[in-house]
């Protein structure tokens, strides 16, 4: 995933985020809209840890590698 597309869910999720403070949403689309969200996040976390781990950064002293 490019940094654009990583971007990109950032600011789904950031409209996302405003939509359900609204509250004007019922509660079964709100609801839907929170597991849109936290599908969103994973796929938002586990691309910033493929981009670390490609990245090659040296492990800190008293620190393990990961995988």
């Amino acid at each position: 995933m490019p940094q654009d597309s990583l971007e990109r869910l950032i600011e789904r999720l950031e409209h996302a985020a405003v939509t359900l403070r609204s509250g004007e949403l019922p509660t079964d689309r709100a609801a839907a809209l929170v597991e849109e969200c936290a599908r969103m996040a994973a796929e938002a976390g586990s691309e910033l840890d493929r981009q670390v781990r490609a990245a090659d950064v040296p492990v800190a002293p008293g620190q393990m590698a990961l995988g």
